[in-house]
């Protein structure tokens, strides 16, 4: 592989100088610089962008920490952050913790982000003291994705409210006993215990008990769903209807209604949240949110910050909460008779 030393050689020059007038740097006439810049492309010479990255002091990197790449949602986030970075000439190194709190803490506390990236993107975790001074103290631009970091820059929806706009769908339809499918989720992952709080609040709004023989852990994936859906709905009490706090749970649940010969809304209601790409495939009421944009303004925010003359931007972060709303399909209507 030709290098600079070559270019250097061949044109009986000092390397300093070739440098210089590649990078477009003063101090080297407009006849050397071009003499330099025919034979480097003679020669085959590519410069390092990991060397000129390294001069400048910038990696044009940014870090995406993903709780699990493989869920829907995160790899959807991390799609619409991926375009916009593109356009703007950075690449995406990506820490997938793949539910493992061991990562997590190799990522955050053992300085392995320190003086590799520009900026960082966290999904859908909820940060520790511990963790907010490490990403602090890199001193670049951090956003979060899905989660509510008071005075950090943050994009993410009302999940409490998805959540109670998803129960008072089906008490407006007539429900009285619903159940939910949650979780705990992985890693701290936020938007599980804001979604169990939307779905307990319009309950109790509605004046209907609380039951918490109805609320089954379905692990925010599809197998979960099917899990949890087989268990409320093989009660002789079952519920008339199951708000899933996923898609990927909904699908399940649905599944698991098939399974069990039950019918999809005359026997039992079942919505979700998301609009997952499969939800119109499936007939699947849910209270979609902008999933891809999310992405998209989150790293905006980190190159408007990368872009600014000083830090001010940094320490007045937008807060950004994008609004969610009700697609209503076949899969629920009134309780059964």
């Amino acid at each position: 592989m030709t290098g600079i030393k070559d270019v250097a050689n061949e044109l009986k020059m000092s390397t300093a100088t070739v440098s210089r007038a590649l990078r477009g740097l003063p101090g080297v006439s407009a006849s050397t610089r071009e003499r330099v810049q025919q034979t480097a492309r003679a020669l085959g010479y590519v410069p390092s962008p990991s060397a000129a990255r390294l001069a400048s002091g910038q990696t044009n990197t940014v870090a995406v920490v993903v709780p699990w790449v493989t869920r829907w949602f995160f790899a959807s986030v991390l799609q619409g952050a991926e375009e916009v970075l593109r356009e703007h000439g950075y690449d995406l190194l990506l820490y997938n913790l793949a539910g493992s709190a061991d990562a997590r803490h190799r990522v955050f506390e053992a300085g392995r982000l320190t003086k590799r990236v520009d900026a960082v993107l966290v999904l859908s975790l909820q940060p520790t003291e511990a963790e907010l001074a490490r990403l602090e103290a890199l001193g670049c631009p951090v956003t979060f994705v899905g989660a509510n970091v008071p005075d950090w820059a943050t994009v993410r929806i009302d999940d409490e409210q998805a959540a109670r706009t998803a129960t008072d769908h089906l008490i407006e339809l007539g429900h009285r006993r619903i159940g939910y499918v949650g979780g705990p989720g992985v890693l701290d992952f936020t938007a599980p215990n804001a979604r169990e709080a939307g779905y307990r609040s319009s309950l109790a709004r509605a004046g209907l008990p609380h039951d918490a023989s109805l609320e089954v852990d379905g692990a925010f994936t599809v197998t979960g769903g099917i899990e949890a859906g087989t268990r409320l709905l093989e009660r002789p009490d079952r519920p008339t209807g199951v708000f899933a706090a996923s898609d990927e749970m909904a699908i399940g649940v649905l599944q698991a209604a098939r399974q069990l010969e039950l019918r999809v809304p005359e026997d039992v209601s079942v919505l979700g949240i998301d609009d997952h790409e499969l939800a119109s495939f499936f007939d699947l009421t849910t209270v979609a949110q902008p999933v891809l944009e999310q992405g998209r303004l989150a790293a905006r925010q980190v190159l408007d910050a990368l872009g600014a003359s000083g830090t001010e931007q940094w320490w007045q972060p937008a807060q950004v909460i994008l609004p969610t709303r009700l697609l209503q399909r076949g899969s629920t209507g009134p309780p059964p008779s």
